[in-house]
């Protein structure tokens, strides 16, 4: 009997705030919401962008005049929207008009030769053979240039690519812990898997104590590995700026430290560790790592996520070599305008010129159904499988191919055996991986419609939150997956608001892709489809709330369930507790440095198992071979 994997908390923050109790997805949506959902939205965004400021009493202004509501909307509203979802790319990363670089130059000699003073603590070691040094002083040399020399000079450039999907402004994540010397993408691990943490309602401790230390597992990690200053970006800038590699940016860098981070700074675990790469897809190839584990009983608890911090000039400049960015010139003949709008760079199965990069960190906590009953967690949907296939031999390493068919046709078949042939024709929708690019919009498209006709559905909702929160390549299916809840939760599906029309070379004879919210009040699973550079293609299969516990209480009896929902009250309020603190600005971020380790001399190692100090269960070792068979 298969365990189900049921997804009991979930967090991170993207271009669109927090991911935790929906206020990320409630942003993409927020024409269609409620004045109460709207309003504490947009006050918990305030908050996040420090223009206004809060605590237990209620939010004020920066000069300390109590608002409202109601007064955060009308006085504040626009100017945060504005700081949020995809925009020009901000200075804090780096500045646009004026991107640092250096530039090649040829210095000539001047009628036979050109003569400069050098200090003699900078004159190199290898004397080029077009120099002739000679003494000038104690503390200078003389060099007289009988040749030319190409000489670098520090300069500035104007970016072609200058949208991105960038944290909202003014949220730091390196002022919430002492975050000295860690690389973006680590601060966003701390914060993103803290919020997911939180968003239990149940403290880590009793969750711990609750299973083996073995049976916790941490899937994460980023593709582009950490690539600013802290991390490979010193490494590779250090020669070339004439400074020194310092010893924590090479291990910093590597691109599974943020399961590394979660283990020894935020869960103490000693548990299944690891992360698995698949460019664009990663979020899913590490969720399938979860979903598996805990399907096969190896693991009960299970940390799933991706941190991808990539807005950097060296990303974005390798991307954009192989045109698969939109830039300023591609969006000026997109829009037919001189002043295209950059909060429209992202236009996925409309009129595109390629994708806009973004960063992210998104997490999620799985449980198996048994542990989830046991101490009454929070149920916002259960992932039953997730697909992985490649492309087979392809010409263009980074081109479309065949192994998404197979994903989207397997979801769709493994899901129509939950929940019939009636729940995948009216009740289920498609997260796209909506890239934004002219093929994307051509080939992903023409699958969802074949795939559609071939299950007989009519009218498939499809979503693309790309065109929200951009590309944040390694996270961007947690990004799908975190829009996903918030359908379930809202009955809302977000349109594709950032174009006017969906292209013609777009197939949709069965699909419903809409430029506004639309409602669906009923949805019983949502398809969460992603491709990657390479032949990475997963399709991930998550099943609402509704089902999940229409399951739960087929397979544990209405008596547990009854058992089950009185346990979840007091879950439920913890977790908002947590929620209301974050919206005024108390993240509560769990960093414990140097904190409860672990002696291994004080371990009791015998035959049968390991007895960890400090932890209530032992791990065990199996009592029988699994090839008992066989022997």
């Amino acid at each position: 009997m298969s365990r189900l994997p049921i997804i009991a908390g979930f967090g991170g923050y993207n271009a669109a705030g927090r991911s935790s109790f929906h206020h990320g997805f409630r942003r993409m949506v927020i024409e269609s919401l409620d004045e109460q959902s709207r309003q504490e939205t947009l006050a918990g965004l305030g908050v996040m962008t420090q223009q206004i400021k809060a605590d237990e009493s209620g939010f004020t202004t920066l000069t300390g005049e109590p608002v409202t509501l109601a007064e955060i909307e009308s006085r504040f509203g626009e100017q945060i929207l504005q700081a949020t979802l995809i925009r020009r790319i901000e200075k804090s990363h780096f500045d646009v008009d004026a991107a640092p670089w250096q530039q090649s130059v040829t210095v000539a000699p001047n009628e036979g030769s050109t003569t400069f003073l050098l200090s003699r603590y900078q004159l190199p070691k290898v004397i080029p053979k077009s120099w002739t040094v000679s003494d000038y002083s104690d503390t200078h040399v003389r060099v007289d240039l009988a040749d030319n020399c190409e000489v670098k000079v520090d300069s500035t450039r104007l970016m072609d690519v200058q949208a991105a999907g960038q944290l909202p402004t003014g949220f730091e994540p390196s002022e919430l812990y002492n975050s000295r010397f860690h690389p973006r993408g680590l601060q966003m691990t701390i914060v993103g898997v803290s919020d997911a943490l939180h968003s239990l309602g149940i403290p880590w401790s009793t969750v711990k104590s609750a299973v083996h230390p073995d049976e916790i597992a941490v899937y994460a990690g980023s593709v582009m590995s950490q690539a600013d200053e802290y991390g490979f970006g010193g490494v590779m800038q250090s020669r070339l700026k004439g400074s020194r590699v310092t010893a924590k940016q090479l291990p910093l860098g590597l691109n599974t430290m943020p399961a590394d981070f979660i283990n020894a700074y935020v869960l103490g675990s000693v548990g299944t560790t690891g992360s698995t790469t698949g460019a664009c897809a990663t979020f899913l190839y590490n969720l399938k790592q979860g979903v598996e584990a805990i399907q096969s009983g190896k693991a009960r608890v299970v940390i799933a996520g991706n941190s991808e911090a990539p807005i950097t000039q060296e990303i974005i400049d390798g991307f954009a070599a192989m045109s698969a960015l939109g830039t300023t010139e591609g969006l000026k003949k997109v829009e037919g305008s001189d002043t295209p709008d950059l909060r429209r760079s992202s236009r996925p199965f409309g009129e595109n010129c390629g994708f806009t990069i973004a960063e992210a960190c998104q997490f999620v906590v799985l449980m198996d159904d048994e542990l989830v009953v046991e101490l009454g967690a929070q149920i916002h949907g259960a992932v039953t499988d997730v697909f992985v296939n490649a492309d087979g031999f392809k010409k263009s390493i980074s081109a479309p191919g065949p192994g998404n068919y197979i994903t989207l046709a397997k979801a769709v078949s493994s899901a129509r055996e939950v929940v019939g042939q009636e729940g995948i024709q009216k009740r289920s929708m498609v997260h796209a991986h909506g890239s934004s690019t002219p093929a994307n919009r051509q080939t992903e498209s023409e699958l969802f419609d074949r795939i559609a006709e071939v299950f007989g559905i009519a009218d498939w909702p499809v979503a693309a939150v790309k065109a929200y929160v951009g590309h944040s390549i390694g996270p961007a299916s947690g990004d799908q997956l975190m829009a996903a809840l918030g359908s379930f939760k809202y009955g809302l599906i977000p349109g594709i608001k950032t174009i006017d029309k969906v292209a013609d070379d777009v197939h949709q004879e069965r699909l419903s892709i809409s430029v506004k919210d639309t409602e669906k009040a009923e949805l019983d699973v949502a398809f969460i489809n992603t491709k990657g550079f390479g032949g990475n293609n997963a399709t991930g299969v998550v099943l609402s709330p509704t089902v999940a516990k229409k399951m739960l209480t087929k397979r544990h009896g209405a008596e547990t369930m009854a058992a089950y929902e009185v346990k979840l009250q007091g879950v439920i309020e913890a977790a908002q507790a947590y929620d209301q603190a974050a919206l005024h600005g108390d993240f509560n971020i769990v960093y414990n440095f140097g904190i409860d380790m672990i002696d291994d001399k004080a371990m009791a190692i015998t035959d049968t198992g390991v007895t960890i100090p400090g932890l209530q269960h032992a791990v065990t070792f199996p009592g029988e071979s699994r090839y008992t068979d066989m022997i």
